[in-house]
């Protein structure tokens, strides 16, 4: 939680973006931007953000009503166009404020659902009871994902929930919250925001001894409707990691946009992500979930271990909507 304003948040981060790689605002060709406006209770708030951008020079800017990532494919979209060789991508969230159970709820249609503001930690408790069901993941194999999240968090500053000692004894003694879940299987809420420089070719090499090269990268869309869902698959997040490539090759590590236990079980599932890879080495969305950032910090945190040298080739997913709706794989590789 934090006192400071939208802008005021994104002021530091954005700086600290371009200064990291020496731009400044008028080197950079292309700036687009996800957050959501219903989460600050106001029509196009999104423009007020901008000035946390500088009000001059005058940019070429976009926006995106979705978490940051698909503000990052947007912004890789324009630069294969070949009109820019630089982009800058942020996106941010501010949920203390309110309540993202009843936010959430205005994701689902109009007509049926979203009257009955279905709560967003019962709608993922509905998954995650399926999946139990069906014997895809059982209690003790969420406790397990929980207790690695925490343990992965530490020394994580931008981490809330962090633990070097918690145990599965200590998760599953743990009070139920939305049946099956407690609260260590759902996404600790954080307010805050990512910002990334995109850059093509040889520009990337000018700005970075060792770039973080996008190898592939795809979404796909499920229909909102639960109804109609078997909620113990999720096609989109296969066909966007075929597309993306994700398999073509060992994979290091993985950092997943998962909002419980239960979800991170059903994607390493569905992926094929298997013991021998890392995953979440940051903690993941389980220790810190900003929403409409949570997604584009994926992306960074697996980047920014590529950079470092400590993977050579890394997936990073972000989701939108209930229960993986929505589904963006990037596959990043080091030089």
């Amino acid at each position: 939680m934090t006192d400071m304003t939208e802008v005021q948040l994104m002021v530091r981060l954005l700086e600290a973006a371009r200064s990291s790689i020496g731009l400044e605002q008028a080197d950079i060709g292309f700036t687009c931007s996800g957050s959501s406006d219903f989460l600050a209770g106001q029509a196009f708030s999104f423009v007020q953000t901008l000035d946390a951008v500088g009000a001059f020079p005058p940019i070429s800017e976009s926006h995106v009503e979705m978490d940051g990532a698909f503000a990052f494919y947007e912004a890789w979209v324009k630069l294969q166009i070949g009109e820019i060789d630089t982009a800058l991508v942020y996106s941010y969230g501010k949920s203390s404020p309110g309540s993202i159970r009843d936010v959430l709820a205005l994701q689902f249609d109009p007509y049926y659902v979203a009257p009955l503001w279905p709560p967003s930690d019962a709608v993922i408790a509905l998954q995650a009871r399926q999946l139990l069901e069906f014997g895809i993941v059982s209690l003790e194999g969420l406790a397990e994902i929980a207790v690695r999240s925490q343990r992965n968090a530490v020394g994580n500053p931008n981490a809330v929930r962090a633990s070097s000692t918690v145990t599965v004894c200590d998760i599953l003694a743990e009070e139920v919250v939305t049946d099956p879940l407690r609260p260590s299987d759902l996404a600790a809420e954080a307010d805050g925001g990512c910002a990334v420089v995109l850059a093509t070719g040889s520009r990337a090499r000018d700005l970075c001894d060792r770039p973080a090269w996008i190898r592939g990268i795809d979404h796909r869309i499920d229909t909102q409707a639960l109804g109609v869902r078997d909620l113990s698959t999720v096609p989109s997040v296969v066909a966007a990691a075929q597309l993306a490539g994700a398999m073509e090759d060992r994979i290091d590590l993985a950092e997943l946009h998962s909002l419980s236990t239960s979800q991170e079980a059903l994607l390493l599932r569905e992926i094929g992500l298997g013991s021998e890879i890392e995953i979440n080495p940051s903690g993941g969305a389980l220790a810190g979930n900003t929403l409409m950032a949570a997604g584009l910090m994926r992306i960074a945190e697996a980047a920014d271990r590529i950079s470092k040298g400590e993977a050579d080739r890394a997936l990073a997913h972000a989701t939108s909507g209930p229960c993986l709706q929505q589904n963006l794989i990037c596959v990043l590789e080091g030089a």
